[in-house]
């Protein structure tokens, strides 16, 4: 990773919310997903960096911000990115959140609009169907393997750069939030922020569940016509070659998602 332009802790919602800003232009805030932090995203970086100010952020309980006595909650984690925001005093911001952060991003332009312009969701679902049996069956499993799990990883080299995190506390946190049911379908369709979506050929989520998602921002709906004047605001991404666990760290990712950032976007319509 690059030498930070400024790095620091902000005092959000009880939380010492462990920051780094590389960069200039405009704020782009990067979510990592669970138990790793924002090293997930070292080979994305400087594609963006290069155009913008990127704020990377270490969620509750993850590298550098120390656990509280608070539950994993997307929700909860979304406004501590929405207090984040409050705090640089940067007004508004684009967001790609992956996996976990792709949840809290969800989260954050659905409670928090006025903080977030554009929004990039990369392999994370807005509902728990969306995932396959074997992927919800080790959702369920991990609170009870916390113990285990939690050992193995305090013996590995991301432990020993972030030798601080309470790894079986962690696991545990993690498992009690993801064995719970959700959808946010509803929610999700009436996200206002222009929209790109990005999974891996062979993702966490079924492709019925990609094409289901893409309908809800007016994708998959018509042909967009010769001049593409009829395609929706909204983009979709699918990288191939990759899986949900090694989709960011490929360079791919942020070279597709950095045009649509700096795009000048058809307004949505009626017919979307």
């Amino acid at each position: 990773m690059t030498t930070p332009a400024e790095a620091g802790y902000a005092p959000v919602n009880g939380l010492e919310l462990y920051y780094e800003i590389h960069g200039a232009g405009k704020p782009l805030i990067l979510l990592h997903g669970g138990i790793a932090a924002f090293e997930l995203f070292e080979t994305s970086l400087p594609v963006f960096s290069k155009s913008r100010q990127v704020i990377l952020v270490h969620l509750q309980g993850h590298g550098r911000t120390r656990d509280i006595d608070r539950p994993l909650r997307f929700e909860f984690m979304a406004d501590d990115i929405a207090a984040l925001v409050a705090h640089l005093g940067i007004g508004k911001a684009d967001v790609m959140g992956y996996s976990l952060g792709g949840g809290v991003a969800i989260q954050l332009a659905i409670r928090h609009p006025q903080a977030v312009d554009r929004l990039v969701v990369v392999s994370e679902a807005i509902k728990r169907s969306a995932y396959y049996p074997e992927v919800v069956a080790a959702f369920d499993q991990m609170e009870a393997m916390a113990p285990q799990i939690g050992a193995n990883v305090a013996q590995s080299p991301l432990a020993e750069l972030y030798s601080d995190v309470d790894w079986v506390q962690l696991f545990t946190k993690m498992g009690d939030l993801l064995k719970r049911d959700f959808d946010w379908s509803e929610q999700f369709a009436g996200i206002s922020s222009p929209t790109m979506l990005v999974f891996a050929d062979a993702d966490a989520q079924t492709p019925e569940y990609i094409m289901e998602v893409w309908r809800l921002l007016g994708g998959g709906q018509r042909n967009a016509g010769l001049d593409g004047s009829l395609r929706p605001q909204a983009r979709l991404a699918i990288v191939p070659g990759t899986t949900h666990y090694n989709l960011v760290a490929t360079p791919v990712v942020a070279e597709l998602v950095a045009p649509f950032l700096d795009a000048e976007l058809p307004q949505p319509s009626s017919a979307n």
